[in-house]
């Protein structure tokens, strides 16, 4: 997603809950709706206590040693994204997290991410993977284009006789 349908997306999808909930309430009346909404939560914290956030840490900490997040972690973080939007109250958020926890749409989603990912390495270089990736590169650091300067290479001394120096030019 675009940033610039960010503010889009934040404003528009309480209003589409807010119509979800309307729309299954003239269905099945208030007290069912009422009921599935504690249902989606109950789910939610059960799925998060199960899972738990160690998972998160967990790809955090692959992240830091500059190895990129397996798919076998991308599993269970599907599975605590999925809780999260449970416990969020709304009927469009738990259809996102029902899909969220089918395997076909979380391999759909690994593709879609796995390219994406840019590892920083503790040494402060930057590399897609060491593996090959989908498009048959591998992450060597020759195939990057990260041009590394040393401090000379772009520190500047100004220059007095430049209008934008702020001293006034002695003729």
């Amino acid at each position: 997603m675009r940033f610039s349908m960010l503010p889009v997306f934040v404003l528009l999808l309480p209003l589409a809950e807010i119509a979800g909930f309307v729309i299954v309430g003239r269905a099945i009346g208030l007290a069912a709706t009422l009921a599935l909404v504690v249902l989606g939560f109950v789910v939610g914290c059960f799925l998060l206590r199960r899972q738990g956030i160690g998972i998160l840490r967990r790809m955090s900490a692959e992240g830091r040693s500059g190895t990129m997040p397996e798919r076998e972690l991308l599993n269970p973080a599907m599975t605590v994204i999925s809780s999260l939007l449970f416990i969020i109250p709304g009927f469009l958020s738990d259809i996102l997290a029902i899909l969220l926890l089918i395997p076909q749409v979380r391999n759909l989603l690994w593709r879609s991410i796995a390219r994406r990912f840019v590892v920083v390495g503790t040494d402060g270089g930057f590399s897609a993977s060491s593996r090959s990736d989908f498009r048959g590169r591998t992450g060597k650091p020759d195939d990057s284009k990260v041009v590394d300067l040393d401090e000379e290479d772009y520190h500047r001394q100004p220059n007095g006789k430049s209008p934008w120096s702020g001293k006034q030019i002695e003729d």
